[in-house]
């Protein structure tokens, strides 16, 4: 069984197939997944998915391109919400140079917030990371100063370098869609050098669909299969031993049985 570790299933666009895409997914295998915040509002309506579907877990977080327009009282929502039942996780945070939605500093400072958050509460952090992987590992070296990390990389592009230091850090690399178009050679030699206990997968739907239905949209969970597909062949392992492998990092990541 399959653990899509990173969707976006509160989006309205899923309000009328929400249960049927979770149908077509658990028929793919893909059994678990977490909902992931981006704004409070999207946050709470995460949780709320929770509650509803068995098998559905919520992250809590302002994403770096919305952090600018986030109201004042927002982050107290966030502090608060992260203690609420079925939040696995704090993000998605980090940061992202490719957009100018959100000043830098003040994407710096909510990073940090996520990251302190997550350690007050012992749960993990999920990093979102776009042309800015240098300033990425400069923030998470100084939190690993103040003590362990625990986190993962998601919808990961960088190199092997990038990569291995994140692991060194003490977080999960997670691969989504990208890592089977036909030009991603290098992603997915990436892949195949992570450590088989720090490796995730994710669809990021609706974004990301990967091959053969790249030019699907939405993106849903149930195109997990594809993805897990291509990246067991790179290890040159089962579908089956994928599956089980991933859904053990996801569970021990999240702090599920």
């Amino acid at each position: 069984m399959l653990f899509d570790t990173h969707t976006h299933l509160d989006q309205d666009q899923f309000d009328a197939q929400r249960e049927e895409l979770l149908d077509l997914a658990r028929q793919a295998g893909v059994t678990r997944w977490v909902a992931v915040g981006t704004t409070a509002q999207a946050s709470r309506k995460c949780i709320e998915l929770a509650a509803r579907h068995s098998g559905l877990h919520a992250a809590v977080g302002i994403q770096p391109n919305h952090v600018a327009e986030s109201a004042p009282d927002d982050w107290a929502v966030i502090e608060a919400l992260v203690t609420q039942p079925g939040v696995v996780a704090v993000g998605e945070t980090g940061l992202d140079r490719h957009w100018d939605d959100t000043p830098f500093d003040q994407q710096q400072d909510y990073f940090d917030r996520h990251i302190r958050l997550a350690g007050k509460h012992e749960l993990p952090f999920i990093v979102h990371m776009r042309n800015c992987g240098d300033d990425v590992l400069q923030m998470l070296r100084s939190a690993s100063d103040r003590g362990p990390l625990r986190g993962v990389m998601h919808s990961f592009t960088g190199d092997n370098a990038l990569a291995h230091e994140c692991v060194a850090l003490g977080l999960h690399i997670s691969f989504a869609g990208m890592v089977t178009f036909k030009k991603s050679d290098e992603l997915r030699a990436c892949a195949a050098s992570i450590p088989s206990d720090r490796l995730l997968l994710e669809t990021d739907c609706p974004y990301l669909s990967p091959e053969p239905v790249r030019g699907k949209r939405p993106n849903q969970p149930a195109y997990l299969r594809h993805t897990a597909e291509c990246v067991a062949q790179v290890l040159g392992v089962s579908l089956e031993e994928l599956a089980r492998q991933t859904t053990a990092n996801a569970n021990q990541l999240f702090g599920l049985s």
